[in-house]
C-alpha cells in the first residue's frame, strides 16, 4: 500500500481590519488545519500585513471570532508565516519590525509553495 502524500495548505490572507470577516476566516481555516496536523504556510498580504507587527493582532476585534493573537501564535508554532515583500515595503515594514518567526518573502516563494506537488492554495 502506498503511503499518503504529504500535503501543503497555503493560505493567503489579503484582508485585515478593512474586511474583518474575511480576515478572520483566513486565520481560522489556517490555524484549524495546522492544529489538525496539516502542513500550513500562511501568507499575510495587503492589509493583513499589519498583523506581522507586534501587538497588531491584539487590536483586531470581531464578535464571535477566535482571538487573532491566539491563532497567529498557533500558526507560528506549527506552520510558516510569511509577510509579502511588496506589501511590507508599501507599509514601511522591515524584517526588524516583525514578530519573531515571521519571514518576509515575495512572489517567487509563494509560487514555489503553491506549485509544490499536492499543495492546495486558498486566498481570502
Amino acid at each position: 500500500m502506498l503511503a499518503p502524500m504529504a500535503r501543503l495548505l497555503v493560505v493567503k490572507a489579503t484582508a485585515g481590519a478593512d474586511a474583518p470577516e474575511r480576515c478572520s476566516q483566513a486565520f481560522t481555516v489556517a490555524s484549524t488545519a495546522a492544529a489538525s496536523g496539516v502542513d500550513v504556510s500562511f501568507w499575510l498580504t495587503g492589509e493583513s500585513t499589519w498583523f506581522a507587527l507586534p501587538g497588531r493582532a491584539a487590536e483586531f476585534e470581531l464578535p464571535h471570532a477566535a482571538p487573532l493573537p491566539d491563532l497567529l501564535d498557533l500558526l507560528l508554532a506549527s506552520g510558516k508565516v510569511t509577510a509579502c515583500t511588496q506589501c511590507a515595503a508599501r507599509r514601511e515594514i522591515t524584517p526588524a519590525d516583525v514578530v519573531p518567526g515571521i519571514r518576509i518573502a515575495g512572489a517567487a516563494v509563494f509560487v514555489e509553495e503553491v506549485t509544490t506537488e499536492g499543495a492546495q492554495a486558498l486566498v481570502y
